[in-house]
């Protein structure tokens, strides 16, 4: 039986809604890349979780304003200080949300002339699939699966991200920085200068057809791949190189928590020598 806080995930019953989730984060991530001034490894660009679900926070402007996603009510939320617009999410297409954040904008006090020039339309595609009830569920494991992590990010000394959701790919991650450079790198380039380790989640996409945990590392480590792993942890290369657990397996633990921060903290431990040191 599933931990009340990891919730079985069935691959095929979310599908229409992961799709659909993605889609709205899409829009709202774009909106977050466009007026926030740029961070490195783009950190302005991605979401955050929230209490409801995700969220762009706080992002100043003319109007300070933040787009919520609700997955716990399947709504979508924009508010300001002095007003807010809500609407029911159902699988309507993404470019329907697009064009109500851009008006909330504009009534917010927005130039119209400097949101023209910003690409935040969605998409056409509908999800007649989508379910508020496998909404719900995404909501419940994506809030544990961040809490977990959250307690695992407070136990590292170097720097590191912020828990956030990329839009484009639609992953939960945090990604820890030891502080070296690559060799060889340009190293005002942090994207391929920044020695990392990524610790993710994802619903499912092309590489993994249903929801998974991965352990990246940049440059991966020669060594890596032969370390021991718990049980239910792999290694996976068809179409990127990193350690996997699948969520199905996670939730028939008896300890889900515990088994992820285990798992987490052997693998940074096994990468620190190589990732910290300048070589």
């Amino acid at each position: 039986m599933a931990d009340e806080k990891f919730p079985a995930l069935d691959a095929g019953d979310i599908d229409a809604t992961r799709q659909a989730v993605h889609a709205y984060a899409r829009v709202a991530g774009d909106w977050s890349k466009a007026l926030r001034r740029k961070r490195k490894h783009w950190w302005h660009a991605s979401l955050r979780p929230s209490l409801y679900g995700l969220t762009t926070g706080v992002i100043y402007g003319p109007t300070d304003f933040e787009i919520e996603i609700d997955l716990a009510s399947s709504r979508i939320h924009f508010r300001t200080c002095s007003s807010q617009f809500t609407d029911r999410l159902a699988g309507q297409p993404s470019s329907e949300v697009a064009a109500k954040i851009r008006n909330a904008l504009l009534a917010a006090g927005f130039d119209q002339a400097d949101l023209a020039s910003i690409d935040a339309g969605g998409s056409e595609t509908a999800y007649p699939g989508y379910s508020s009830e496998q909404s719900t569920l995404m909501h419940r494991a994506l809030g544990s699966i961040a809490a977990v992590l959250e307690d695992f990010r407070a136990t590292i000394r170097e720097e590191k991200s912020p828990i956030q959701v990329w839009p484009h790919h639609f992953d939960l991650s945090m990604i820890w920085l030891p502080g070296p450079k690559v060799p060889g790198q340009n190293p005002g380039d942090e994207e391929y200068a920044d020695k990392q380790m990524n610790f993710g989640f994802a619903f499912g996409d092309e590489s993994i057809p249903e929801p998974y945990f991965y352990v990246t590392a940049y440059p991966l480590p020669d060594t890596l791949p032969g370390t021991p792993l718990p049980a239910g942890t792999t290694w996976h290369s068809d179409g990127f190189s990193g350690a996997v657990l699948l969520y199905r397996d996670l939730v028939a633990m008896q300890d889900p928590a515990g088994y992820l921060l285990g798992m987490w903290k052997g693998l940074m431990e096994a990468a620190r020598e190589h990732l910290c040191s300048g070589d």
